[in-house]
């Protein structure tokens, strides 16, 4: 392990060989709170989503996110390829949560990690600083085409929100009964437009759809929830005339209005399966209206189904050190990943997909199954359920042995318009609050 000096740097190819980057933070004797800030060449904060703290924990792009490890107060994971090129540098800072001055600081730290393996720390303490209640801890920058790290050590004057606006972002003026610096920090995103302005402007024929997923989040006890949200739908030759009348588009409509609810950013993620697996563009308010013809249109419909070369290409997409692969230990991750599948058949990958869905009982990512037949059978007390089922491979999936936690949840229709949107999202929710209350218990998600 490197012991980094104030001004010191590193490459972080060095640091991180493997590609998995993540910072560790603490500090003891004061109560801080850490942020990172994206700025472009000019050192600002020309996007205020490209802040990540604790009211705001992921990046539109995926590239930074709140991720706490075992020991530290605080964490970030990065993936850096995944940043536009207009973030140029990534500033990490420390705020005190209440009153007094970094001069009260005892001791503290940042970290770098390969994965889980330490490689770089830069420590401080109080005697480092005067009165200042902010201090720049480090910076990731490009040079030559490469991510760097700095270690800065630079005291601010000003809390949060003086930080804010020193990179160009814009802060909501405080409440006289408000006037905390935490309090700042949480509203400084509210500069930028609403996603309720946004769907209005953007995908009028949702606002209903979105209004309708809150209020069943409400009932659920998910108001305030934040998750990744990604539609996994069947490309198999049996699925066409879906396709064709317009219910597979109409369907993906209001998951997306769903993920409006969990995310702020106005997209989720999809992947198609059929023999292979596609990962189209992001679904999102500016491109919904003809999202799925053009999907299909990229990727025409396939022969065969399989479950698991999709569930894989899931877990390796939000969970790249696996890779898909075998897990035998919990990973912890700062956001859940509510994945809504979509199938009208049987797999042809049975042993593959039961791996999966086992492996993946060790990472925060929950699984929605909905098989479209005849039959409907749910474990939700709102339904009937029919003796016959037309998917026995996805009831046994609901009910699989050998997983850390049940990360899976399955229903069938006999068409995607079978239900009123109330009672399509009332479905959704039937074990995913469960599911969340078992991941914080078993450490995939923070408690």
């Amino acid at each position: 392990m490197q012991t980094l000096s104030k001004g010191q740097r590193l490459s972080i190819a060095e640091a991180a060989p493997s590609g998995a980057l993540h910072l560790g933070l603490a500090g003891h004797g004061l109560a801080l709170d850490f942020a990172c800030f994206g700025l472009d060449a000019a050192g600002k904060l020309s996007d205020e989503r490209y802040m990540t703290f604790f009211n705001q924990p992921l990046t539109p792009c995926g590239g930074v996110q709140l991720e706490t490890l075992p020991g530290d107060d605080a964490g970030f994971g990065f993936q850096l390829a995944r940043l536009p090129a207009g973030v140029e540098r990534i500033v990490v800072a420390a705020t005190i949560d209440g009153e007094g001055s970094m001069a009260h600081l005892d001791t503290g730290y940042l970290r770098l990690l390969d994965g889980r393996r330490e490689t770089a720390r830069f420590a401080f303490r109080g005697a480092d600083f005067a009165q200042e209640r902010a201090v720049m801890l480090g910076e990731l920058y490009r040079k030559d085409g490469q991510w760097r790290f700095m270690a800065v050590g630079q005291g601010f004057n000003g809390g949060m929100d003086a930080l804010v606006r020193h990179f160009g972002g814009a802060v909501a003026e405080p409440s006289a009964a408000a006037a905390a610096p935490v309090a700042a920090a949480a509203t400084a995103p509210a500069a930028r437009i609403s996603l309720e302005k946004r769907v209005e402007r953007e995908a009028p024929q949702l606002v209903d759809l979105v209004k309708q997923a809150g209020v069943s989040l409400q009932k659920a006890g998910l108001g305030q929830h934040r998750a990744k949200v990604c539609l996994c739908l069947d490309i198999s030759g049996s699925m066409g005339k879906l396709y064709r009348d317009g219910l597979v588009q109409r369907f993906a409509e209001r998951i997306l209005a769903l993920g409006c609810q969990f995310d702020d950013d106005g997209d989720i993620d999809v992947f198609l399966f059929g023999r292979d697996v596609h990962r189209p563009a992001p679904m999102s308010l500016s491109n919904c209206t003809s999202y799925v013809k053009h999907a299909i249109e990229h990727h025409p419909l396939e022969g065969d189904t399989r479950y698991g070369r999709a569930m894989q290409a899931i877990r390796a997409h939000y969970f790249p050190d696996a890779a898909g692969g075998e897990r035998s230990k919990p990973v912890a991750a700062a956001l859940p990943v509510y994945v809504m599948f979509l199938t009208d058949g049987g797999t042809s990958d049975q042993p593959l997909t039961e791996k999966q869905l086992r492996w993946g009982s060790n990472e925060a990512i929950f699984w929605q199954f909905m098989g479209i037949g005849k039959g409907r059978k749910s474990k939700s007390k709102k339904l009937s359920a029919f003796s016959a089922s037309d998917f026995p491979f996805l009831e046994k999936l609901d009910d699989l042995s050998g997983r850390l936690i049940d990360n899976a949840d399955y229903f069938s229709v006999s068409s995607p318009d079978e239900h009123s949107d109330a009672e399509l999202y009332d479905l959704l929710m039937t074990e995913y609050p469960g599911w969340l209350a078992l991941a914080r218990r078993n450490g995939l998600l923070p408690q």
